[in-house]
């Protein structure tokens, strides 16, 4: 039995400055389609109260990481001309630190205990580019830490005639300057061809949100049929708090370019085009473009600097099988970084290193037969087993890629405690004249656990692409061009040795 369960997050609260043209809200539905690359696309609406030719509108309530060249803004029912002219983002909202910034050169007033005290701002010590990591990139935000680390990031008072590195006291500020903000804001300049009211659609890319799958897989006492649980985690650092909002879940490696990496407007059109259409009223998966969209139904609310997790899946009986897999090569990835083929073939200790651990694996459908079959989402998988006295005990934990429907979910728990393998180079070898090579391995595996098991047998045929089993003590399997696999039953207790002879030409 399988049930899949979605809900939601986010909404906009939009304002303006009272001298400015009203940007009231609308009760249509807004939209956030969250990214698993810790950006957002959001669809909101506001009415406008506009002038024929050029008005000025302050739009109050997007996000502190927002994109500005991502802002589109239009008539939804394409009756109306808007144009944006000129744009200014502003997200510094008002602070003690800026408010020092706006009076430096100027005297003011410093509470110390019962007492005032006036002193200059010769600096304030106030550093922005908050962003700068996300907009600049690393460099850029690396010479904004120094700076803010260095004396520039220490105010400057001079209190009698004396300078000071620190504030005398808790400044008491006259006024707010008529270039205050409260709220991170979008000065726009707009026009428009009539007058009135217009009921405009506002959507831009904002960075701060992500999301990512999460699975929690319980299996009996014994046996291999297991629950499947699946969790939406997400995640809101974006400077706004979303209140009981459509929200979607877009999954898949969609190429997002740093501002540093250069900007592919056409990729932002395409996202946008997400959120830009009618919002189906039903629950439902779908594939969109190369990638899958998570379609939430239950609306909620999503405070900034919050994690929220929301069960999206629930399946039971799910059909699964315990694989048991050595792979007995060792390389030591400090000592061969770098190597081509001919030092490979010339050096007889390469691949000669053993590993004795052998891997435990969990395998199973992602299909409708067995209980599944919807696209599963990359995130963290843990398994879980119940113990005789009910009691659920941790055996192992790893990542799954995005899975489509009907492929093989293959993840790696850990390592058997009772199986034990062993490699071993018996011979080498190499001829370069007559371009040859012929390499000998011995291999065994034990099994120390009560019951009889089947162990996989994997090696790696990695000295050249041109190869050949020469000699073999049982059947091999090609699983691709460079791997080959036998596989093993053992008893309780039982050893068993395989050995083969690889022949290489070049």
């Amino acid at each position: 039995m399988r049930r899949f369960i979605f809900a939601s997050v986010a909404v906009l609260v939009l304002s303006t400055a009272a001298s400015l043209p009203t940007a009231s809200v609308l009760q249509a539905e807004p939209a956030l389609t969250i990214y698993n690359q810790n950006f957002a696309v959001v669809r909101d609406y506001a009415t406008l109260d506009l002038k024929k030719g050029v008005n000025k509108v302050d739009f109050v309530g997007i996000t502190a990481h927002l994109e500005p060249d991502s802002v589109i803004l239009r008539d939804p029912a394409g009756k109306r001309r808007l144009q944006i002219l000129e744009q200014n983002y502003r997200a510094d909202p008002i602070s003690q630190a800026l408010l020092l910034s706006l009076y430096e050169g100027k005297e003011i007033e410093f509470q110390v205990g019962n007492e005032r005290v006036k002193g200059k701002v010769i600096r304030s010590g106030y550093v922005p580019h908050q962003r700068a990591w996300q907009t600049y990139g690393q460099e850029y935000y690396m010479r904004q830490a120094a700076y803010v680390q260095g004396a520039s990031g220490q105010p400057v008072i001079e209190v009698n005639g004396l300078l000071q590195f620190n504030l005398p006291g808790n400044p008491l500020f006259p006024a707010l300057t008529e270039d205050s903000i409260l709220k991170p804001t979008l000065n726009w300049l707009i026009e428009t061809d009539e007058d009135g009211k217009v009921d405009a659609e506002i959507c831009y890319v904002t960075g701060g949100m992500r999301w990512e799958a999460s699975y929690n897989i319980v299996c009996p006492e014994k046996g291999d049929v297991m629950d499947l649980v699946g969790w939406v985690t997400m995640d809101n650092q974006s400077g706004k708090q979303f209140d009981e909002a459509k929200i979607k879940l877009m999954a898949g490696d969609v190429s997002k370019l740093r501002r540093n990496e250069g900007q592919d407007y056409m990729a932002r059109a395409q996202f946008l085009s997400g959120v830009a259409g009618e919002m189906t009223p039903v629950v439902s998966e779908k594939a969109f473009d190369e990638y899958h969209l998570y379609d939430l139904n239950r609306r909620t609310t999503l405070h900034d600097r919050e994690t929220k997790q929301v069960e999206f899946v629930r399946a039971e009986n799910v059909k699964s099988e315990r694989i048991y897999v050595y792979d007995g090569l060792y390389l030591d990835p400090r000592r061969y970084q770098g190597w081509d083929y001919e030092n490979i073939r010339n050096n007889r200790e390469y691949g000669a290193q053993s590993n004795p651990k052998v891997w435990v694996m969990r395998e199973f459908k992602n299909s409708e037969d067995n209980n599944l079959g919807i696209p599963l989402p990359k995130g963290r998988t843990r398994f879980y087993r119940r113990d005789d006295d009910g009691q659920l005990e941790f055996t192992g934990e790893n990542i799954i890629d995005h899975t489509p429907k009907d492929e093989t979910v293959r993840v790696y728990t850990g390592n058997a405690f009772d199986l034990v393998g062993q490699r071993r180079q018996t011979d080498y070898q190499i001829n370069t004249g007559q371009r040859w090579l012929d390499e000998s391995f011995e291999i065994k595996v034990r099994n120390h656990k009560k019951e009889a098991v089947e162990v996989r047998v994997v090696e790696h045929l990695y000295r050249w692409v041109n190869w050949e089993i020469a000699k073999e003590s049982r059947e091999h399997i090609k699983t691709d061009t460079r791997t080959m696999e036998f596989r093993v039953k053992l008893e309780p207790d039982q050893e068993e040795t395989i050995t083969y002879k690889v022949h290489y030409s070049w």
